[in-house]
């Protein structure tokens, strides 16, 4: 169903107490307000405690004085070429090869990623990255302390691409693993992204940000597909969701826009 502005403060309110249940009382979380005051916090709390330019933003980290081990825990991507195919696909399988501490600490952090630009080739001699994609296009760091990546960070500039993200037909991707890992059968998923005003660096920490939590909340397991499927706008998308990607409405202050959309499962033909 098309996402009201109820029904986006709910899901930005749900994203927060599933993450950090403990910032929901220090919010009015049931209204836009209350929530984008919880973003600017959220925002004010990250570059406090590390790299904020060219990360992705949270859209749902909050509070004032949040656990150091929490407001701390960043993972750093490097971007060599983009292949949007296996972009998605590798984001799923490096947030799938997390487990304990380090995937719970990532996910209380609202899964903070610093983007950056340049060859993981010739970075593999000197750092150890915990994943890279297939074809070498980029590879990952983290998720830990901002410490870990520190070095990374300042070697390399941030990944910056304001240019549009240009149109696509439908993209189906397979994520990769051995199907019913997850104790249950692959599923169908799509991700709707709005594409209006949207920029190849914002499409991809949208893309991140929903692909990596519903990795770490078992929306999105080894086998299952996901068709990403842009759209000018996710309003009028006769859709059931199971997560969105709630932003601030910068074209109507004090509202909310759903800036991607994880839609309900089917079953995988």
């Amino acid at each position: 169903m098309t996402p009201t502005q109820e029904r986006l403060r709910q899901a930005a309110a749900a994203r927060i107490r599933t993450a950090r249940p403990d910032l929901a009382v220090r919010f009015d979380l049931a209204s836009a307000e209350g929530l984008l005051a919880a973003q600017a916090a959220i925002q004010g709390a990250a570059q406090g405690s590390g790299p904020a330019p060219g990360e992705g933003d949270g859209g749902g980290r909050s509070g004032s004085g949040p656990a150091p081990d929490t407001d701390d825990t960043v993972a750093a991507v490097v971007i060599g070429r983009l292949d949007l195919a296996q972009w998605v696909r590798s984001t799923c399988a490096f947030a799938l090869s997390l487990a304990g501490e380090r995937a719970a600490l990532w996910r209380r952090s609202f899964t903070r990623t610093v983007f950056l630009a340049g060859n993981p080739a010739n970075l593999r001699d000197r750092f150890a990255f915990a994943h890279t994609a297939d074809d070498g296009s980029a590879a990952w760091a983290g998720p830990g302390p901002a410490s870990e990546t520190a070095a990374l960070r300042r070697l390399l500039k941030l990944f910056h691409g304001d240019a549009a993200l240009p149109a696509a037909p439908d993209l189906t991707v397979r994520v990769p693993g051995r199907a019913g890992a997850a104790g249950r059968p692959p599923v169908h998923r799509h991700l709707y992204l709005a594409t209006a005003g949207c920029s190849v660096s914002e499409a991809l920490v949208h893309l991140n940000h929903v692909l990596a939590e519903a990795v770490l909340d078992g929306l999105i397991a080894h086998g299952d597909a996901v068709t990403i499927r842009q759209v000018p706008r996710l309003m009028g998308v006769p859709a059931s969701f199971a997560a969105l990607r709630v932003t601030a409405d910068t074209t109507l202050p004090g509202r909310l826009r759903a800036a991607a959309g994880l839609t309900e499962e089917t079953p995988l033909d």
